[in-house]
């Protein structure tokens, strides 16, 4: 490993920060292919094509590198209906995965060590990528069996690069939650809106969380409806925002519905895994 990344302290489980937080993230993680032997890009069960980083994924190809695809949440979809998709063509190694149930624990940590013998390097060190608050320190946790990574419901917590011993000569390092610079610095909505949905930018801190909740039902009309027991129209947002919020007694003075309140409650749920597909 490149100097930058520092060295893991001893013991199982144990990690150590070190100071690359203070690069650009894209710059962190386009250093860090070049160092590592292998690569989990963690994605939205939910959300597979939204939560791929696909520049990402084009330069491990270049690279040579192996590219585990670690589709976490899979508690809250069908697998069955998403191994359909022609997406998963492009899928050379993948898991399903769910840090909720702990479900994929052991498959996970038995394809690392397998695909590590295949290199037969003296030491392997295994990359994790992804959006934010797609799960990837409480996947380290999983792995290691021990709260070695921090973890938070806010999206980004995770400030910079931690090197954590999965075992004997096996490294995990965990950096923090990539959003593309092509999307970061971006003012389109369509951007702003589907990391609301992956969680990307959490319920709390999303500008126009009635807009996302407009997206979320296109999709997903049928479960919103099931899960706050409430019908509407034409998969009507604002129908649901305004029933909803009646139903939760969420007003404004003047007795009006606080539909962003309303909202971003619905947006929560969601980005919990309340609301399941």
């Amino acid at each position: 490993m490149a100097r930058g990344l520092g060295k893991a302290k001893k013991g199982r489980g144990k990690s150590e920060h070190t100071h690359k937080h203070k690069k650009s993230f894209p710059v962190i993680v386009e250093n860090l292919i070049n160092e590592v032997d292998i690569v989990l890009e963690i994605l939205d069960a939910r959300f597979i094509e939204k939560s791929r980083h696909y520049d990402l994924e084009k330069k491990m190809k270049n690279s040579k590198k192996v590219l585990i695809h670690v589709l976490n949440k899979a508690d809250l979809v069908n697998t069955n209906e998403i191994v359909k998709n022609e997406e998963f063509d492009s899928f050379k190694i993948y898991l399903f995965f769910s840090v909720k149930k702990r479900r994929g624990v052991r498959t996970l940590k038995d394809l690392i060590k397998i695909e590590a013998k295949k290199l037969g390097k003296e030491v392997t060190n295994v990359g994790i990528v992804g959006y934010p608050n797609t799960g990837k320190s409480s996947i380290i946790n999983l792995l290691t069996g021990k709260s070695s990574a921090k973890t938070s419901p806010e999206a980004g917590y995770t400030k910079g690069i931690q090197k954590i011993k999965l075992s004997t000569n096996l490294y995990l390092i965990d950096t923090p939650g990539v959003i593309p610079m092509s999307e970061k610095h971006s003012h389109k909505k369509d951007h702003s809106e589907k990391h609301s949905q992956i969680g990307a930018i959490t319920w709390d801190k999303t500008k126009n969380p009635g807009m996302v909740v407009h997206y979320l039902m296109k999709d997903n009309w049928g479960l919103l409806e099931k899960y706050y027991k409430i019908k509407v129209k034409d998969a009507d947002s604002e129908m649901l925002i305004e029933k909803l919020g009646e139903k939760l007694n969420y007003k404004l003075k003047g007795n009006e519905v606080d539909e962003k309140r309303t909202a971003k409650k619905i947006l929560k749920d969601w980005q919990e895994g309340k609301i399941k597909t």
